[in-house]
């Protein structure tokens, strides 16, 4: 008699997915290029809350709270806005989706499928991406440091899609700006949070928050300057 040997345990999100949807790239590129124009025109250092440009959480006012979604929910939902949150900081589709698979395997292996001890899981994947997102930017400068850098890799055709004329204008400026500023830049007109939500993400205070948005417009109205 033998005995059937069973599955391996399968995490609740290991299936394939792509990025598929253009769109929520040209709102987020719009937007800024928009943002920009608007300070170059009036001159102000002042940066409002942007308008909501598709894929992430717009703030909210007060509602009524609901308990938090089970984990499969949640990366039905929001894996694939992480992911564009990812790409956006590491210009690389198939690390950005290893960045998120990072994040929710670990706040599986810690929290289970049930998310109850979390007052936000929403904001803790956030985080989580942000700060993985760190570790592959810091692994590439030790790695260039030491080792020429090869070709560029072929983008994929969900890239060759979204990066074009004035949106590969946009994201191609984004990419000149150091680390912090790009950070603050997309999870203000990508994720849409408030300053106080971007401190909280990024260790920061509201002030250096604020400041920093303020000079990466700054920076990208200077690199965008023939699109005035």
């Amino acid at each position: 008699m033998t005995t059937a040997t069973p599955p391996a345990a399968v995490l609740p999100w290991d299936r394939t997915g792509t990025v598929r949807s253009a769109s929520p790239w040209h709102r987020f590129t719009h937007a800024l290029r928009n943002r920009v124009l608007a300070r170059a025109r009036v001159g102000t250092t002042a940066d409002p809350a942007p308008p909501r440009t598709g894929d992430g959480p717009a703030p909210q006012g007060l509602a009524i709270p609901e308990p938090p979604p089970g984990i499969e929910e949640l990366y039905h939902h929001r894996r694939l806005s992480l992911v564009r949150l990812a790409v956006l900081l590491v210009d690389d589709l198939p690390t950005a989706e290893d960045v998120v698979q990072d994040a929710f395997t670990a706040l599986f292996r810690r929290h289970g499928r049930r998310l109850g001890s979390l007052d936000d899981p929403e904001a803790y994947l956030r985080t989580s991406v942000v700060n993985g997102a760190r570790s592959v930017l810091r692994r590439r400068r030790t790695v260039r440091a030491h080792i020429p850098e090869p070709e560029q890799h072929a983008p994929a055709p969900e890239e060759d899609v979204l990066l074009h004329e004035d949106h590969q204008e946009v994201l191609t400026a984004l990419r000149t700006l150091t680390p912090r500023q790009r950070e603050v830049l997309v999870l203000r007109y990508w994720s849409h949070l408030t300053e106080a939500q971007i401190a909280a993400t990024l260790g920061l205070s509201r002030g250096t928050v604020k400041s920093t948005a303020s000079r990466a417009l700054d920076a990208l109205g200077r690199r965008l300057e023939g699109l005035r």
